[in-house]
């Protein structure tokens, strides 16, 4: 869960929503819907797969039997997610591969051929070998892997906090304008942001829910994972932000943020040769891992659900993922696939990052809530109180119809 959690939600996605939806002001959002909302849900995701022991589609199956639809539906948007998940994967190898070359580009240099769409492929290639011969080194790598990040990422913290930029993103990051909570995008990113990044309705937690020890207590492994890509998140707001100010940047420069502030860093750091090669590898890494856990979510249901090999799932996902993610990848190509101006993977971020993640983790929410007994949901969280269980069903029970509420206020006023 923790591998899924932490990775380019934190150190790709988190700052370049900080710096388009008003810096403080999001974030303080942010951490109100991870709070009263996203973690409750989490809890929620985690204990059904451990009640069900299956892919995601049999876990809703479980519940109802139209519940398959609902499964086979977020099995679809996490592969949507993927699909452009893998090209900023690739982006993040091609600058592992630079950093070691000792040839590292800012972003539009990086994207003036088709270097987006070759590191696609090579991703691709990669990752369904990887597959292919399984993931039981998954933990262990990842608990050497993250220490390790962090480690580069505290000491990039740290040399952020020497450069002239430091006063204006610490006041970008801490003060807020509260007039920007008017705004319903900002909010809806802000829960968007909460349930990308803790992997929520996207069956994720429900298929690592089902590997979790009858014995382990889920809400409090759930804060474990929570308060780290948290933390990982906020540190990446501060490591980049002061660079962007320092350089005169604009901090609304989209999805392509830290991939066009970092390799300046490095280039004036006295050290930058060595701490870039560590920080891109191990971003590569991170974002590697990440993407192995949503190709298990999909790869699991596909196999079980058609009763079909491990390897022959594998290749029909690749294949699906080869024809839906070369778009995204050639929107940062001299082509410029774009949609009304925006390009392409930042249009389906947008949509399906922040949009559908939503809908699908408050109607998966309301799912269970309403249909799985709360003795059975105590059980499987592994708890001996009723707190937990009476926290998860209000939010889980009650969100769906307090989001139709507000949408029909938000269309009278």
């Amino acid at each position: 869960m923790a591998a899924a959690a932490v990775g380019l939600g934190n150190l790709w996605r988190f700052p370049y929503m900080v710096g388009e939806f008003g810096g403080a002001a999001f974030i303080l959002a942010y951490l109100i819907a991870l709070v009263l909302i996203c973690l409750p849900i989490m809890y929620l995701e985690v204990a059904a797969g451990r009640l069900a022991q299956g892919n995601t589609v049999h876990t809703y199956r479980q519940v109802n039997r139209w519940g398959a639809w609902y499964g086979w539906a977020v099995v679809l948007l996490t592969f949507l997610i993927t699909s452009y998940y893998l090209v900023i994967t690739g982006w993040t190898l091609g600058y592992a591969v630079d950093a070691v070359r000792d040839e590292l580009s800012v972003f539009s240099d990086f994207s003036d051929g088709y270097a987006s769409l070759y590191y696609f492929l090579a991703i691709l290639a990669l990752v369904s070998l990887v597959l292919l011969r399984g993931l039981a080194a998954i933990e262990a790598f990842s608990k050497l892997l993250m220490p390790l990040l962090l480690l580069v990422i505290v000491g990039l913290v740290f040399t952020a906090s020497r450069m002239e930029g430091w006063n204006e993103a610490s006041r970008f990051l801490l003060q807020a304008d509260f007039s920007a909570w008017r705004n319903p995008e900002l909010w809806m990113m802000a829960f968007g942001q909460g349930f990308y990044t803790l992997a929520i309705g996207q069956g994720y937690l429900v298929t690592y829910g089902s590997y979790i020890p009858r014995k382990a207590h889920v809400p409090r492994a759930c804060l474990v994972v929570g308060v780290t890509e948290t933390t990982v998140a906020l540190l990446a707001g501060w490591m980049i932000f002061p660079f962007v100010f320092s350089y005169g940047m604009d901090p609304g420069e989209g999805s392509q943020l830290a991939f066009s502030t970092l390799p300046r860093v490095f280039e004036d750091m006295r050290w930058g040769f060595p701490v870039a090669i560590a920080f891109f590898v191990l971003f590569f890494l991170a974002a590697f891992s990440s993407s192995l856990a949503g190709l298990k979510v999909v790869i699991s249901a596909v196999a079980e659900e058609f009763r079909i090999s491990h390897a022959s799932a594998v290749g029909i996902v690749a294949l699906g993922m080869l024809l839906l993610g070369i778009p995204s990848a050639l929107s940062f190509t001299p082509l410029e696939l774009t949609i009304a101006g925006t390009p392409f993977l930042d249009w389906l971020d947008q949509v399906v990052g922040g949009q559908l993640v939503l809908v699908s983790g408050i109607v998966g929410a309301g799912f269970f809530c309403w249909l799985v007994e709360p003795a059975r949901l105590r059980q499987a969280l592994g708890t001996d109180t009723r707190w937990w269980e009476t926290r998860i069903y209000v939010v889980g029970r009650w969100l769906p119809v307090a989001v139709v509420a507000w949408l029909i206020l938000i269309r009278l006023v």
